[in-house]
């Protein structure tokens, strides 16, 4: 069997601080490491864990994952939309659950037999990971390889690989919501093009702009295509927590996400993984057309639903309904000067131009460049502090 702690000390060598996931009963002497002794985001399913990491990578932080081979099947749309797409460089670590002559669960029957040929068919690297330690070691240090040329890797762990670590007792902060505004009165429906103009307003060297995938990205490409922005390209569902991992990595920054109810809907337990970690340089706005607009303006659900109500239930600090622009702005204005995990609900009309364009510039050159624009400034802020 592994030492679990070695190995997460070569973890560590190689620079993997940070790590999201779901629990695994074959991963759990590692998650439990991952808790005790790095940076571990418990993710409410297997696609945001993947999403929260990629966001730790965009913030220069090297990230990896945690999942049974269940969960594979659940973050499938990020890893082949998000971290193909936009070639972040994740390490992954999922248990091969229900392998053939070992006795156990029948949900894991069919996924014992495929997880790899599912990872081939990803393409996506893998390697069943050694319960020695020197060759685990030397896999590390393959794997690592193709994390540096900006490629994913994923490790796949037998039962009984890792050898017994117990989690250390710790203190869950609590979370609440300390100010909600709800809809109380007729909203002024604007256009997504204007709550996009109003919210890019607020540019500048210290802020990040995350646009969830389909229209919302294509509009905020024309109103400014500037370094500072990330346009999301399927993953749907998946930006906030991309966020979220991308506002830990970098507290300096002020990450703004910019949601659709659709897109929101699709991951809702999200909400409560931001609420928990409640970094306060993120700032959450969903743009709420009631429609899929990307996709032939089929109703989606928000009609029935607050997610005012929903996002302060989870314990978001400031859950909002901004009636029109001008409140827009001004709950914009009061997070950027007074930082704090913040929700703002925005209903707008429905529809968008029929001769919307699309990004010409591809979406690894969009995370390259964002990445370097995060370096580039926080060099630039080091400079200006050791001066």
């Amino acid at each position: 069997m592994l030492n679990t702690k070695l190995f997460g000390q070569e973890l560590k060598t190689y620079g993997f601080n940070f790590f999201s996931g779901v629990p695994c009963s074959f991963l759990k002497d590692l998650i439990n490491y991952a808790i005790n002794d790095l940076r571990y985001v418990a993710a409410a399913n297997e696609g945001d864990a993947v999403a929260i990491a990629a966001g730790a990578y965009l913030g220069g932080i090297k990230s990896a994952v945690l999942m049974q081979n269940s969960g594979l099947t659940n973050a499938t749309s990020p890893l082949t939309s998000l971290v193909y797409t936009f070639k972040i460089p994740i390490l992954g670590f999922v248990s091969l659950r229900g392998e053939t002559g070992i006795t156990d669960e029948p949900q894991h029957e069919l996924m014992g037999t495929i997880t790899t040929k599912f990872l081939d068919t990803m393409q996506i690297p893998w390697a069943f990971l050694s319960d020695q330690i020197e060759e685990a070691r030397e896999q590390l240090k393959q794997a690592n390889a193709f994390i540096e040329e900006n490629k994913p890797f994923f490790f796949v762990v037998r039962k009984g690989t890792f050898e017994q670590e117990s989690l250390k007792a710790r203190t869950i902060p609590s979370v609440k919501n300390n100010r909600k505004v709800l809809e109380s009165k007729s909203s002024h429906l604007v256009s997504r093009n204007d709550a996009l103009t109003e919210i890019h307003k607020i540019k500048d060297d210290d802020t990040v702009f995350l646009a969830t995938t389909g229209v919302t990205g294509r509009e905020l490409y024309e109103i400014d295509d500037a370094e500072n922005n990330l346009y999301m390209v399927g993953s749907m569902g998946c930006v906030s927590s991309l966020g979220l991992g991308l506002a830990l990595a970098t507290p300096q920054k002020k990450v703004v996400v910019i949601d659709g109810d659709g897109s929101l809907l699709m991951r809702m337990g999200a909400l409560a993984t931001n609420a928990a970690y409640g970094p306060k340089n993120l700032l959450h706005i969903t743009l709420d057309n009631g429609i899929h607009d990307s996709t032939g303006g089929q109703d989606t659900a928000s009609l029935n639903l607050s997610f005012v109500e929903i996002t302060a239930a989870c314990g978001y600090d400031q859950a909002l309904y901004a009636h029109d622009l001008d409140e827009l702005k001004k709950y914009i204005n009061q997070w950027k000067s007074n930082p704090a995990l913040t929700f703002i609900h925005l209903k707008i009309k429905k529809g968008t131009r029929e001769d919307l364009s699309r990004p010409k510039i591809k979406p690894f050159e969009v995370k390259n460049r964002l990445m370097k624009f995060l370096i580039k400034k926080s060099n630039v802020l080091h400079s200006q502090h050791a001066k």
